[in-house]
Order: structure tokens, then C-alpha cells, then sequence
């Protein structure tokens, strides 16, 4: 890193993550829950010491490379432990499920811990990929590494994360490798992926069909609650959304859960006074809490965690009902600015990092999470640096 200091820079591409930080410490003054929202504040104060250090110091190019390089071997050595791990207590219990996601609280056989949580790690993992796969000259080194962490993710078993790791992998064959281009590999994928949708549409039809209508437990995200033996009745994306009561022995896909609490946000944005400054950062537990009792969801067990106890899984809905429209627009901002930068510098690791995250906020409120702020704002200011420097002139 430079030492070479530069003025403090008030750009918009570190401004917003500092706005969006001082925005969360207001809502104290007017959080339902002030307890919840002052201990939340130090887990989220990255947004503001990330930016604030980038925009002192001037990277270059190539510090910014060896940066990622060291991030991606990190990252490998982490894949390399947790597949031994995984295979000497496959060794010792038998059990395929040490090979998948993450365990439970209280049931520590996943491929990662619980805590660490499966589909962040996906995307921590992700990063890497992409950094091995994108590499021009393709040694047996980069080929290996590649698909080591594909597989990895794939065990992790993040749908979310697997089909936009599928859609990216297609996009920078069809637009940014130099293969495409020798070989007009494009039209020929283009031409084979249109006669798949074609061919495929009724199966898509039908499946999402069945996701929207029917009682089934398989999902297109993950689920959050452990199913239970007593669960009797697997709720539909259609029940989730209009029920007007559930019971305690239902169970709620991940998708199906996932569209109760954005229901349970609009009934919020009608009945609560959130719309401009919304409950308070990390306060909405309160509300959700009472709604679950309401409509007579699973509340737990002495083993399990009950669907009243868990945020909206959705960085989107949760700015938005926590920070309100102002928070909500900060976060929209960040991402469109990070996704704008990505595209303009033709660095695919940055374009895949700026989907990722879009496509990760619809599904998990990323954010919340302290892991999730420092890999987010870390990234976020690495990439986007060069747009915030207000680069020193060598004095003559």
C-alpha cells in the first residue's frame, strides 16, 4: 500500500458506505428496540473505518492483484482443511452429510460449522474461483485450484449461489475469454443455451408451479429452521404469502419462509409508521416476534430456534424495514455505483463480486452479519478505490 497520503476524499463510491454507517447510528434515537440497535452498531462500524482508511492511502493496480492473489490461496488452504476435516469424520461416523453445507447448533457434521454459515461462505469461496478461473494463461495449477473450489461450492450446496456461479462462468466465456473470441464459442453457447430454455420451459414451468402451489419441502433457497419429525405440513409458497394461520408442528421451506417475512414487511410498511426512518437498525425483531405469535408459527423447542427469532433473509427488505426508504436507497446506491464501476473497469472478478452480492442480498441480510460487513466492505473499497483517490501531483 502507498504510504503517500492523500486528501480525505468525499467522493460518492466511499461517502455512501460512511452515510449508510452514521445513518444506522441515528436510528438509535428513534429504534423501538434501543438495546438491540446500540449493540448492533459496533458489528456494522467496518462501513465506516474500511472507507475512511482506503481513502487515505493510494493502491495500485498490482497491489490490488496481490491483494485478491493472497485472498484466493487463503481461501484454498481453508477448502484443503475443511475437505480433510470432512473426510476423517466421514472416516470415523460413516455419515455422507459431513461432505454438505453446514451443521446445526447443536449437530456440528456439515462440510463448514453452523456459525460460519454455508451459503457466505459460497460466495467467500466464490471470489476465489473466479480469481484461478479468469487467469489468462491456464497452467494445470490455476485448472486444478478451479475446480477444487468449484466442487467445494457445490458441496456447500447453495442453489442461489451455484446457478449465479453457472450464469457468471457463461458470461465470461461468451463475452470476456479469449476462447470465445478465437473460436466463436459465443454463438455456438448462445445457440445451445436458447434451444435448452426452449426445450426446458415446460419442466421450468411446471417446476415453479409446484413450488408456488403444492405442499412440498424441496426449495429453491435453503430452509432455516431444521425440520422436525413432528412437522406434519409443508407450507406452499402461496400458503406463506396467504394464510391467515399456520401451527406449530408447519414447516417452511426456505423460499416459502423467505416470502412470509417479506409479507410480514409489507403488513409492517401498512400498519407501522417506517416508511422514511423504519424500526430501528437490528430493532425489527420485536415486530416479527409478535407476529410470529400471531400467526401461530413454529416458536421452538428446547433444540431449535423458532421461525419468530430470525430476520427477514433479505439485506433489501431488512434496510429498508430497520433504516426505511433512506437506508433502502443507500444500499441501492452502493450496489448500482459498485456494479456501474465493475462493468466500466472490465475486471471480472469485480463483475462477479457486484452480482454476487445482488443476487446473495435477495436471500440473506449479508450485512448483519459481522463477517458479511468486513468481506463486503473490504471488497466493495479495493475494487472501487481508484474512483475515490484524489491522487497526489509529484512535486517538481
Amino acid at each position: 500500500m502507498n504510504k503517500n497520503k492523500s486528501k480525505l476524499s468525499f467522493s460518492l463510491v466511499l461517502m455512501l458506505p460512511i452515510v449508510l454507517f452514521l445513518w444506522m447510528g441515528l436510528s438509535y434515537f428513534w429504534s423501538i428496540d434501543p438495546s438491540r440497535t446500540i449493540n448492533a452498531i459496533p458489528k456494522e462500524i467496518t462501513l465506516l473505518i474500511i472507507p475512511l482508511s482506503f481513502s487515505f492511502f493510494l493502491i495500485s493496480k498490482s497491489q490490488k492483484q496481490t491483494s485478491i492473489r493472497i485472498y484466493s490461496f487463503a481461501m484454498v488452504f481453508f477448502v484443503v482443511y475443511y475437505l480433510v476435516r470432512a473426510i476423517i469424520r466421514y472416516a470415523i461416523t460413516q455419515d455422507s452429510k459431513v461432505f454438505f453445507y453446514h451443521g446445526e447448533n447443536d449437530d456440528d457434521y456439515g462440510l463448514v460449522p453452523k456459525l460460519l454459515n454455508a451459503i457466505h461462505f459460497s460466495v467467500f469461496v466464490a471470489i476465489a474461483f473466479f480469481y484461478f478461473f479468469t487467469q489468462e494463461v491456464k497452467t494445470k495449477l490455476n485448472i486444478g485450484l478451479s475446480l477444487l473450489l468449484f466442487g467445494f461450492i457445490v458441496l456447500l450446496s447453495s442453489k442461489n449461489i451455484i446457478l449465479v456461479l453457472i450464469i457468471l462462468i457463461a458470461i465470461y466465456l461468451l463475452f470476456y475469454s479469449k476462447i470465445a473470441n478465437k473460436m466463436r464459442l459465443r454463438n455456438l453457447i448462445v445457440l445451445l443455451t436458447i434451444l435448452g430454455l426452449a426445450l426446458s420451459f415446460g419442466k421450468i414451468k411446471e417446476r415453479f408451479e409446484a413450488e408456488f402451489q403444492q405442499n412440498t419441502a424441496k426449495s429453491l433457497s435453503h430452509n432455516v429452521v431444521k425440520r422436525s419429525v413432528q412437522s406434519v405440513h409443508n407450507i406452499s409458497i402461496y400458503e406463506a404469502w396467504n394464510n391467515k394461520k399456520f401451527y406449530p408442528n408447519a414447516f417452511f421451506p426456505g423460499t416459502a419462509f423467505r416470502v412470509y417475512q417479506a409479507r410480514l414487511f409489507f403488513e409492517f410498511l401498512e400498519e407501522e409508521p417506517i416508511f422514511w426512518k423504519g424500526f430501528g437498525l437490528n430493532a425489527s425483531l420485536v415486530k416479527i416476534e409478535e407476529k410470529g405469535k400471531k400467526y401461530d408459527v413454529f416458536l421452538g423447542d428446547e433444540k431449535t430456534e423458532g421461525y419468530q427469532m430470525k430476520n427477514f433473509h433479505n439485506q433489501y427488505i431488512q434496510n429498508f424495514a430497520e433504516l426505511g426508504v433512506i437506508g433502502f436507497v443507500l444500499l441501492i446506491l452502493i450496489l448500482g455505483l459498485n456494479l456501474k464501476n465493475a462493468f466500466k473497469s472490465k475486471d471480472f472478478i469485480h463483475i462477479a463480486f457486484a452480482i454476487l452480492m445482488i443476487s446473495l442480498f435477495l436471500t440473506e441480510s449479508f450485512l448483519w452479519r459481522q463477517r458479511g460487513m468486513v468481506f463486503f466492505a473490504l471488497f466493495y473499497c479495493l475494487f472501487n478505490h481508484k474512483d475515490a483517490l484524489i491522487p497526489l501531483k509529484s512535486k517538481s
